[in-house]
């Protein structure tokens, strides 16, 4: 996509990968006395003989998630170079990660009877997934402030938008993850937990591994609301100040840019509604929570690809000719297979 870029993308995760190694060091000495080494986990139990009908369903989105994220890295990556697509790479990259933290933990647990997790690995699992989870509503917050930019000074968008720029916000947006999750992940990390070790989730969430700790959690209660809180109205102020911002530009154009500038940031919109919206939803009722969860997890980078392939003509013509060539080479590939017997 850019020059130098896988060792870009690896300055992009450096900070996230130090602290992983750091809580995996500090998880792994640990002392557990209370003798919980493994967690079970719960998930969609009561499903019955339907499991079977959710694993398929789960799994075909999980392949679409990772076919089509995976996808639009390889376009962006060979073909398009302009900001905005650098900020859909990223986006697309802690998708696929942030969906992978989960998805075949779940999957695993429809085809056995008892879905178990180390202990260590739990938090991993729990730290992973909240910090993706605000990542990537960062990067929606930087995706905001690059249309911004482009709309609101098209002519310094190139100069301002410089590739340490795109860097640096990249960086804040991981650094911004992590910095809303490791208070009350440490926390979690503090408390014992001497049974049961029935996670009722799909994975383990932090309010659900909350509830199997031995004392009072109401402190951990309220630093994870806050956190939680934290992220999201931050991202959600400056996403919504960089369109007010948009809007009062958009006012003073004629109706062609109007509708070229509606066109340019109608994908984005509609991500951050599908996004924020459904956070909205995993707070409701406890039982309700737990498949409306896992929507929620799937949901955003499953329709991710499709959204900005839609409303992206450039986008949309580079994947279908992706596509194009995929079918030809495997035609090729077959009808020398046959030849060669």
């Amino acid at each position: 996509m850019f020059e130098g870029q896988d060792h870009n993308c690896r300055d992009f995760v450096k900070l996230p990968v130090h602290v992983l190694c750091l809580i995996y060091v500090y998880v792994l000495k640990l002392p557990n006395p209370d003798g919980v080494t493994f967690f079970i986990i719960e998930g969609l139990a009561s499903l019955g003989e339907k499991k079977i009908i959710f694993f398929v369903i789960l799994l075909l989105g999980y392949i679409t998630i990772l076919g089509g994220n995976s996808m639009i890295i390889f376009v962006v990556q060979n073909k398009l170079n302009s900001p905005m697509y650098f900020f859909l790479y990223n986006l697309s990259f802690v998708d696929i990660v942030y969906t992978t933290t989960t998805i075949p933990q779940m999957l695993a647990g429809f085809l056995t009877d008892m879905n178990t997790i180390s202990y260590p690995g739990c938090f991993f699992q729990m730290y992973f997934f909240v910090q993706l989870a605000v990542t990537g509503r960062s990067m929606l917050t930087v995706m905001a402030y690059d249309r911004y930019v482009a709309i609101c000074n098209p002519l310094r968008y190139t100069a301002i938008m410089t590739r340490p720029v795109r860097l640096l916000l990249i960086t804040g947006a991981w650094s911004f993850g992590t910095c809303c999750t490791l208070p009350a992940i440490s926390m979690s990390l503090l408390r014992s937990y001497c049974g049961p070790n029935v996670v009722k989730h799909g994975w383990c969430d932090p309010s659900s591994v909350r509830r199997l700790v031995c004392g009072d959690t109401s402190v951990d209660g309220v630093v994870s609301f806050s956190s939680a809180l934290f992220a999201l109205l931050t991202t959600g102020v400056l996403i919504l100040t960089s369109y007010v911002l948009i809007g009062v530009s958009i006012l003073k154009m004629g109706v062609a840019q109007r509708l070229k500038a509606f066109g340019t940031c109608a994908a984005h919109l509609t991500v951050v509604f599908i996004s924020y919206s459904s956070a909205s939803f995993v707070y409701i009722s406890y039982r309700v929570r737990i498949i409306v969860s896992v929507l929620y997890a799937a949901l955003t980078p499953f329709l991710n690809p499709m959204i900005y392939s839609l409303r992206n003509k450039e986008l949309t013509l580079l994947v279908s000719h992706c596509q194009l060539s995929t079918v030809l080479w495997s035609k090729i590939l077959l009808h020398y297979r046959y030849i060669l017997g």
